[in-house]
């Protein structure tokens, strides 16, 4: 039989070859390092036969889809070292996790026992004792109801897992052996325990089976895999400087932001120190789209219910909305987002051809309801201000819509320091709304768009939404965590729900298309990322206190405040530090503080009329001229340098 290569080039093998055949044949190094592999767009493993004709891929850990399937595979590595210790323990549900930064997977467990660290360790010892087996993951596939049946006979009390067969549709179930230990998967994964060189169980915490409060809380054991020691070395080295970068302990110690248990929790207090970096935000994104032709608008925080039942919101959205409350009869509802106030906007006047676009944005207040085992700091919330926009134009305007929102996403991403990014388009589900001929001209939009900018992307074939193709647009930390940030998102459902058109050149009334589009997404969560990016050590345009003043002994203190006095007249951030101590643990707090600039005045200073300048994490300067310091920081400040700069 023939076979084809990613380079399309053809090679021959006896029938019934298998992937890991074809890796050999291309290299001894391929077949060691080979995972699985790809046969025809359908992931298979390497031990699986493979059908005549088809193209296949081979699958390494370098590949996204093969640490999924490391991380996947060690999960079920973990699942079998419980069941070795905990024979009475019911398995629920243990995937990848592939967008969490800390764990890669975790599985779900129904155990009396309440688990400790000291557990945790004894279970990683049993994972090595398995890995040293080097026992194959094998596959059988099973009709649904013989599948049951064997669950059942293999553990009458597998409730999670026979829950989850009842509910699937498929012809026939998969299920994947290793050793002694078996469980439902569709797979596919590594070919034997003994890949999966090094593994570290990092928590374990309580997780309601399928995230339903009502059922019964579950231990949920998080881990992370690398196919050696140094990456896992590498990997428990960046856990680390996250904690220490955790924007929850840096908010905390630089009194920007607080949740207070009387307000709420996943409601966020701005302190002022935050809040100037907040207007520093907003006061970027408001320029910006001025400039680029945005009107800016301000909506109400809630709404008659009955628009959220035009929109669609209480059929799809009600779970994630807080309950109406009656006013004068009329239910109404808080918003979780702005689309159809953007809306009620547009369709206020009648809008000819020549209108268009049109574009409202807003920094608008929104509140969804998340449960409280998910908020997290800044990160999730419940109360946030999302960045949002609505573009509504004719599809001869599109191409230049999709990339001037392209544009203006990454002028401002790189503008806060973020230079990396993965830009993933997401097309036709095969659930939707719209014609087909609507998403075509979308997704070319889109496309088109990304290919003109010359940008790397992903497509997700049928990753969309339900009512339009999106671009999704990740940025990369300090630490290489990646967070989704930009969204431009196509909307065929809610024109048509409340009945939007416009009059073109034919006189003729047709429906807009309409974008919702974010750039930053909430300034929340995109306030937690520029901490966790920084580390707190916010370039000079951004950080709330840009210079403090410090006197070394109380009879310069009048210089002190001169000095003080003539650089905040320029605009600059200033404090002075007037405390009776002494400069060294004046210092030390203004370090710690993560001052930018420290200018230090004593008597010698005082009849030079000079200062002294420190700079946070470099240290002493020298003596300056206090104009030309305030020049240097000024210049940062309107060019919104990035860099740690010495002058």
């Amino acid at each position: 039989m023939k076979i084809a290569l990613p380079d399309k080039t053809q090679k021959e093998f006896p029938n019934g070859a298998t992937a890991a055949d074809v890796a050999e044949s291309i290299s001894h190094r391929l077949k060691k390092e080979a995972l699985a592999a790809e046969a025809d767009g359908r992931l298979i493993d390497l031990n699986a036969p493979i059908p005549d004709g088809a193209e296949i891929r081979i699958i390494t850990y370098k590949d996204e889809q093969g640490q999924e399937i490391f991380w996947h595979s060690s999960a079920h590595l973990m699942a079998s070292a419980i069941m070795r210790l905990y024979p009475d323990a019911k398995l629920a549900i243990g995937p990848a996790i592939p967008d969490d930064f800390s764990a890669r997977f975790y599985y779900d467990i129904d155990l009396p026992q309440k688990l400790t660290e000291n557990d945790l360790e004894a279970i990683e010892a049993e994972m090595a004792r398995i890995v040293a087996e080097n026992q194959p993951y094998t596959r059988k596939e099973m009709p649904q109801g013989e599948a049951i049946e064997f669950i059942k006979k293999n553990d009458e009390g597998d409730i999670y897992k026979i829950e989850m067969a009842n509910e699937f549709e498929d012809e026939s179930l998969s299920f994947y052996i290793h050793g002694d230990f078996m469980d439902m998967c569709r797979g596919p994964h590594v070919p034997s325990t003994g890949r999966i060189k090094a593994f570290k169980l990092l928590s374990v915490a309580g997780a309601y089976w399928r995230g339903d409060e009502k059922n019964k809380m579950l231990q949920r054991i998080y881990g992370v895999s690398f196919p050696s020691k140094k990456l896992l070395a590498e990997h428990l080295d960046r856990l680390e400087q996250a904690k220490k970068r955790d924007h929850r302990v840096i908010g905390k110690a630089l009194d920007l932001f607080s949740i207070a248990d009387d307000v709420g929790p996943g409601l966020i207090l701005w302190h002022p120190k935050g809040a100037i970096i907040r207007d520093i935000i907003e006061t970027v994104w408001k320029e910006l789209h001025i400039r680029d032709g945005y009107n800016l608008v301000f909506t109400p925080h809630m709404a008659r219910l009955k628009l959220w039942e035009i929109s669609g919101h209480t059929d799809f959205y009600i779970e994630n909305m807080f309950m109406p409350n009656e006013v004068e009869g009329d239910l109404y509802q808080i918003r979780p987002m702005n689309c159809p106030f953007h809306i009620e906007i547009y369709k206020s006047n009648l809008h000819s051809f020549r209108d268009l676009p049109l574009k409202y944005a807003e920094l608008g207040a929104d509140y969804r309801y998340e449960r409280s085992g998910v908020l997290h700091g800044l990160m999730r919330v419940r109360g946030f201000t999302m960045d949002d926009a609505h573009i509504f134009c004719t599809p001869e305007q599109l191409h230049q819509q999709v990339l001037e929102v392209c544009d203006l996403s990454i002028e401002i991403l790189k503008l806060f320091g973020f230079e990396d990014y993965n830009i993933y388009l997401s097309t036709r589900p095969e659930k939707y709304v719209g014609e087909p001929e609507q998403w075509s001209v979308a997704e070319d939009a889109l496309r088109a768009a990304l290919d003109e900018r010359k940008f790397d992307y992903e497509i997700d074939e049928g990753g969309g939404a339900f009512y339009g193709p999106k671009i999704d647009i990740k940025i990369k930390d300090s630490l290489g965590r990646f967070w989704q940030c930009s969204t431009i998102q196509f909307d065929f459902n809610l024109p048509d729900r409340f009945n939007i058109h416009y009059i073109d050149s034919d006189n003729k009334h047709k429906r807009p298309f309409m974008v919702h589009r974010a750039v930053l997404g909430s300034l929340e969560r995109f306030f937690g990322v520029l901490i966790e990016h920084y580390g707190g050590d916010f370039p000079v345009w951004l950080a709330p206190v840009q210079v403090k003043v410090l006197p070394v002994v109380d009879e310069v203190n009048d210089y002190a405040l001169e000095i003080a006095d003539f650089i905040k007249a320029a605009g600059v951030r200033v404090e002075t530090d007037m405390r009776n101590e002494k400069i060294g643990y004046k210092i030390r707090e203004a370090e710690t503080l993560k001052i930018p600039y420290m200018l230090i005045v004593g008597k010698k200073e005082v009849e030079g009329n000079t200062v002294s300048v420190r700079k946070h994490k470099i240290g002493d300067i020298g003596s300056s001229d206090p104009k030309k310091i305030l020049a240097e920081i000024l210049r940062k400040i309107k060019t919104k340098t990035l860099d740690q700069e010495v002058f």
